[in-house]
């Protein structure tokens, strides 16, 4: 009768154990709030997501993601429902924020190493594949440095840090 609570205790926890040690080893799960953005076209160097940017990136342990950036200081809709916005409400809002999701992989280090995008707000994303090629995140600490570069060449840098 002593057996099977013993037996369950035990599974408990060796796979508490696993998963601590797969969640210590790869760097970049968790909660990181954006601190900056820049943007770099054709040498400028200029704020992507305003002068105010405010975002979130969030890798789970299960190796999926969700990112979401916008600009703090795009104006309201004058209507008040998502679905009536103005051209120009509508082209600011798609122009000055992005959210995407999907899910993520590291190497042996635990360093990030590539994504694959499975749904965003800008539908040419949807499918793609990021490897360190095109996208690299460096973890030192609580910060986390980005740097994306676009298919037509254009960077983005932007500084993270992690949510406690």
């Amino acid at each position: 009768m002593f057996i099977r609570p013993i037996t369950l205790a035990v599974a408990v926890s060796i796979s508490s154990a696993a998963f601590a040690q797969t969640a210590t080893e790869n760097q970049v799960v968790g909660t990181w709030r954006m601190i900056s953005a820049t943007i770099d076209p054709g040498g400028e160097n200029i704020a992507a997501y305003g002068e105010k940017p405010n975002g979130l990136l969030v890798f789970t342990p299960d190796m999926h993601f969700v990112e979401v950036l916008t600009d703090a200081e795009i104006p309201p809709f004058a209507s008040n429902t998502r679905g009536e916005g103005t051209d120009d409400e509508n082209r600011t809002a798609m122009s000055r924020s992005i959210g995407f999701f999907g899910t993520y992989t590291v190497d042996e280090n635990g360093e990030f190493s590539g994504n694959r995008v499975e749904g965003s707000t800008f539908p040419n994303w949807v499918g793609s594949v990021r490897t360190r090629a095109d996208l690299t995140l460096i973890v030192d600490g609580d910060r986390m440095s980005e740097q994306f570069r676009r298919p037509e060449g254009t960077e983005i840098r932007i500084e993270w840090q992690r949510v406690k």
